[in-house]
């Protein structure tokens, strides 16, 4: 890398600071701009940090020239979308610009993302209750935005379909594959009178239609949780839109409240459900325990970080009991913003020694997974 390249990223990390080396006069205009719109974010740190910005310093906000709304549309086009995603939630999140939900028709144009629908859930108990529908269009764009990602796979893997591959010997109307039919019986076509003979009628197989599952999900909601709750409102949601699947949407800190009547509309739960407090497990999967009816057609997916605040000795023996009566379970870890698993390994290893079944996955391998506990 050249000295020239060196010298102009060290001025764009140290923004303010690097402005009696390199002014941002002399920056090529470009790189101006990048400047501007890193200063207008990041110099909030210094403020909060207590330094004072002087006006006509290098690097100030330059409130003259960026209000919240253009500054995130120059940002949208400067940096690569991965980039960009990261400043938008790191504005809200970190540096409370909330002038962005101020407009419910400025929210729609945040970059929908799991990073910023957890952000959004982070904060918004500390939001005016003005901007209460921005962050809604903005929740609401997250679900959609996640729905369109992943309920293609949930449908497919856990729903039964006409199997075009296999042949069925059940004459039924409802199981008639014309098409194969057709080419089947091609060779008896009558020319003379312009019909087809049909010598061998096709039929496909169908999978088998089963009695439903119950499948209750159980959702640690403590202040750790914010993504985790995020992925599993959207599970929830679809989960209660198949067939032959019944859902329990529970969530708990050290309380439990079932929100089952919420589970077939994620945004309406999300705007709800509050954020913080301690954990208890033990107490959680007890309730979850008294809604079992059918041991053996019931599923139990506990999603925590396993940080246990209540008994451990009680909440093993819900298990050791759950497990002994027939009840399939899955524990899945906590997921960050990026999608990856954290939690208590200690409590995590306990609960597997007891016939829980533990993972840390995204919501498409969730449906995969589920898929194949509930076959």
């Amino acid at each position: 890398m050249s000295d020239s390249e060196l010298a102009r990223r060290w001025r764009l990390i140290l923004g303010r600071y690097g402005e009696n080396s390199l002014p941002r006069s002399q920056l090529e205009a470009s790189d101006a701009e990048l400047d501007l719109v890193l200063s207008y974010l990041y110099d909030r740190e210094y403020i909060e940090r207590g330094h004072r910005l002087q006006p006509g310093a290098g690097g100030g906000l330059d409130p003259s020239s960026l209000t919240a709304i253009n500054w995130l549309e120059r940002t949208r086009k400067l940096f690569p979308k991965s980039t960009f995603e990261r400043l938008q939630t790191q504005a809200v999140e970190r540096y409370g610009l909330t002038e962005l939900l101020a407009n419910p028709d400025t929210a729609t144009t945040l970059q929908p993302s799991p990073q910023l629908g957890t952000a959004m859930l982070r904060i918004r108990g500390r939001l005016d209750a003005k901007l209460e529908a921005g962050l809604r269009r903005v929740i609401s764009n997250v679900v959609e935005d996640i729905v369109a990602r992943i309920k293609a796979t949930f449908v497919a893997t856990l729903t039964g379909r006409r199997d075009r591959f296999r042949r069925s010997l059940q004459p039924l109307a409802q199981n008639f594959d014309a098409k194969n039919t057709i080419r089947v019986n091609l060779k008896h076509y009558d020319t003379e009178n312009n019909r087809l003979l049909i010598d061998q009628a096709r039929f496909t197989s169908r999978v088998r239609k089963r009695l439903p599952w119950d499948v209750v999900l159980c959702v640690d909601q403590s202040g750790s949780m914010a993504a985790s709750v995020l992925y599993s409102a959207v599970c929830a949601s679809i989960l209660a839109g198949l067939p032959g699947v019944n859902v329990r949407l529970i969530l708990f800190d050290t309380s439990v409240v079932d929100m089952t009547a919420m589970a077939h509309d994620p945004v309406g739960l999300l705007m709800t459900v509050q954020l913080g407090g301690g954990t208890d497990i033990a107490g959680a999967l007890g309730y979850c325990e008294t809604l079992v009816r059918t041991p053996a057609r019931t599923v139990l997916a506990l999603v925590s970080d396993f940080e246990e605040g209540g008994s451990v000795p009680t909440l093993l023996s819900t298990v050791s009991r759950l497990r002994g009566a027939g009840v399939r379970l899955l524990a899945l870890a906590a997921l960050d913003e990026e999608a990856q698993g954290f939690y208590d390994p200690h409590v995590g290893g306990l609960l597997a020694d007891r016939g829980m079944q533990i993972a840390a996955l995204t919501p498409e391998h969730f449906a995969e997974w589920l898929a194949q506990v509930i076959r």
